[in-house]
């Protein structure tokens, strides 16, 4: 565990450092910044294939504080609560590795062998430019597996055509003692730039619509500093490194999340609009490592003997890809990328931290290396057919000289074991410009998913304490079709899907395994099925109406019921009203009871709990606009004081002051206020 630094001061040094450039200095060779004057609650797909979102645009319910809950603004997402932050994304009912995250081209991957963190824990949203999320397993140059989908998270590139500066802050403050706040800011020349970007986020415990207190505190801290050198304006080197800081309180656990430190360096080359067959040329390089800590004393007043663990995790990879453009009508892009993690672990009994001067012990190491290629062959003006396929090579190596089991351990019989596969992948897709206003799409993709750690090293097997030999690769076809129509007043989407999933990695908790208790990971087959529709319609000039519905079924077909952790059918309706300075509307979400359930099933973040009822919650929000480049935003969430929970929360734990509840309850009324600034 290390010192932590102090964001904050850093945010207000660099704050101090660029007023006087940022309103007498050129412009560099960009848009003006424009602030989104409404706050998000529902995005449109941009594409058949993709929807987009702006991070730091203000979003309802409440700005996200970290990656998840800027997602489940996505019709389709939901998120997996443990508390008040650090929640697990799962899009269509799939979640962890079948859900791609790619954070600025890289693999963050969590230590923690419960899923505390996942790989959304360590993004701060306003830090970034854009996010786009691809349905479906229709892309191979993002990395394996992603056989739901797969979401970036991307800083823009800029390019100074002359000397001068951009700067972008925010502070959103709210109830539970909410706060948080960021700093962007660049400078730069036509030979290059240099960036510092700082936010923090943190809030106390929430109460849920029944005024019971809910374990959720949480604090987040994040310092990226970047240079890069452009010798051009399509020519990039850019080495940037970023360090992170969080703890948080679970509520659905015996342990909370008292250290998430996160360090990283990487190395991008970008070359663009190059003439002749190479038009495109990009690589990076880059280190993550994640130092996490848990225990039950430091953030809740333990009950029993004091446990600490400190699992760590090194991730290492890099990517190149050349996009070649031959003629007029195909576009190729081929690639390699490769990735290296390795999980180690640590322990202590007792309150006092022992675990700092227990030795680390290796438990998994993981190694992928994929070769992609895609082209996209242009029938004509409004035709095209898109194909892509991969290649991994995956392997596996099992560390781990015992295992536990309960508050025991036994030695493991897979201990030196390694396992290596072959994986393959690969979609079809044709899109057709029905008009110059809609489009349409119909893809058919396959992908073999590897276990992850959390399926093949944390969890046994039936017959076994491990079940590293025992578990196939996941692999899934899926069917995704898409439209969406621009015209006028009118912006729509809709998109189905029907997906097979031959070896299913199911995660099936309390299983009897002679006197005890066990979570298995086991093969099954599964056939999931829906699709997300919506469409916003400008009534005025200033009054739009919005609404999306988003459903998703999914069975266990060998054992001939439902799959567990899928989301109810929801339907999100909209109104905003902007005359271009004030703006103001409401959100009200509409969700059904869900009696598909399997209980003790689910995926490695949470298993099914039971059938769970159907709720609706209200919430409104307002804005300003001094200009283009200064807004303030307020917002009132659950509007009534709605006492509800999500169907795939995780389950309420007992914490010693605090209610213990079925599912871990969502917020009763919670008010924010987001100022924003941005300036070029």
């Amino acid at each position: 565990m290390r010192t932590p630094f102090r964001p904050t001061a850093m945010a207000l040094s660099v704050a101090a450092a660029f007023p006087l450039q940022v309103f007498a200095g050129n412009a560099p060779a960009e848009v003006t910044d424009v602030l989104d004057p409404v706050v998000i609650t529902a995005p449109v797909m941009d594409t058949p294939t993709a929807t987009h979102i702006n991070p730091r645009a203000p979003i309802q319910p409440a700005p996200a504080n970290d990656g998840a809950s800027l997602l489940k603004a996505i019709p389709g997402m939901s998120l997996i609560r443990k508390g008040g932050t650090d929640g697990d994304p799962v899009f269509r009912g799939m979640a962890a590795s079948r859900l791609n995250i790619l954070v600025d081209g890289e693999m963050i991957l969590g230590g923690c062998g419960m899923r505390m963190d996942p790989p959304t824990a360590y993004v701060f949203p306003e830090t970034f430019d854009e996010v786009t999320l691809i349905k479906g397993p229709q892309t191979v140059t993002k990395g394996a597996g992603g056989s739901a989908g797969t979401v970036m998270f991307e800083r823009k590139p800029t390019y100074f055509a002359q000397p001068g500066t951009r700067f972008q802050a925010s502070v959103t403050g709210g109830s539970n003692n909410r706060y948080d706040a960021y700093v962007d800011a660049k400078a730069g020349t036509t030979l290059g730039y240099v960036q510092v970007i700082a936010s923090e986020a943190a809030s106390d415990d929430y109460r849920d619509g029944n005024d019971k207190l809910v374990h959720a505190a949480y604090q987040r801290k994040s310092l990226t500093a970047a240079a890069g050198w452009t010798p051009d304006e399509h020519t990039r080197i850019e080495l940037s490194a970023i360090e992170s800081r969080a703890h948080a309180a679970y509520a659905d656990r015996s342990m909370d999340g008292v250290v998430f430190d996160r360090s990283n360096v990487g190395l991008k080359f970008e070359k663009t609009h190059m003439p002749g067959l190479i038009n495109r040329v990009e690589a990076q390089v880059y280190r993550n490592y994640v130092d996490h800590v848990m225990d039950n004393y430091s953030l809740r007043t333990p009950t029993g003997m004091g446990m600490a663990s400190n699992p760590d995790r090194e991730t290492t990879g890099g990517r190149v890809a050349v996009t070649l453009l031959p003629d007029q009508v195909h576009k190729i892009v081929l690639g390699v990328d490769q990735q290296t993690n390795v999980h180690t672990l640590r322990s202590s009994t007792g309150t006092n931290n022992a675990y700092l001067n227990a030795v680390r012990t290796e438990d998994a190491r993981f190694h992928t290396l994929g070769l992609f290629g895609e082209i996209t062959h242009i029938l004509s003006d409004d035709h095209r057919v898109i194909l892509g396929a991969r290649h991994d090579d995956w392997t596996a190596k099992d560390q781990r000289a015992s295992v536990k089991t309960g508050m025991s351990s036994t030695p493991n019989p897979t201990v030196g074991h390694e396992r290596t596969e072959g994986l393959l992948s690969g979609f079809a897709r044709y899109e057709h410009d029905l008009t110059s206003q809609t489009q349409a799409s119909i893809g058919l993709g396959y992908t073999e998913r590897a276990p992850d750690y959390w399926e093949i090293i944390s969890k046994e097997s039936a017959s076994s304490v491990s079940v590293f030999d025992q578990i196939n690769a996941e692999k899934t076809t899926q069917l995704d079709l898409g439209v969406t129509h621009r015209n006028g007043p009118l912006e729509a989407f809709g998109s189905v899907y029907y997906s097979q999933i031959h070896d299913y990695i199911l995660i099936q908790s309390n299983v009897t395994k002679g006197m005890r208790a066990a979570t298995i990971a086991r093969n099954v087959d599964a056939r999931t099925w829906g699709g997300e529709i919506g469409a916003n319609y400008q009534l005025t000039s200033q009054w739009k109406a919005l609404t999306s519905l988003a459903y998703v079924n999914g069975q266990n077909t060998t054992d001939g019921r439902a799959l567990g952790q899928m989301a109810p059918l929801e339907l999100r309706l909209g109104l905003e009203w902007d005359n271009g300075q004030w703006s103001a509307g409401a959100l009200q979400r509409l969700v059904a009871a869900q009696h598909r359930y399997a209980i003790n099933e689910g995926n490695i973040v949470g298993q099914d709990l039971g059938s769970s009822a159907g709720f609706g919650v209200t919430s409104i929000h307002g804005g300003y606009r001094w200009s283009k480049k200064v807004q303030l935003t307020a917002g009132i969430d659950n509007v009534f004081d709605k006492a509800y929970a999500e169907h795939i929360s995780r389950n309420g734990a007992t914490v010693m002051g605090y209610d213990t509840t079925t599912r871990v309850n969502e917020a009763g009324r919670t008010w924010w206020l987001k100022a924003q600034v941005a300036f070029n």
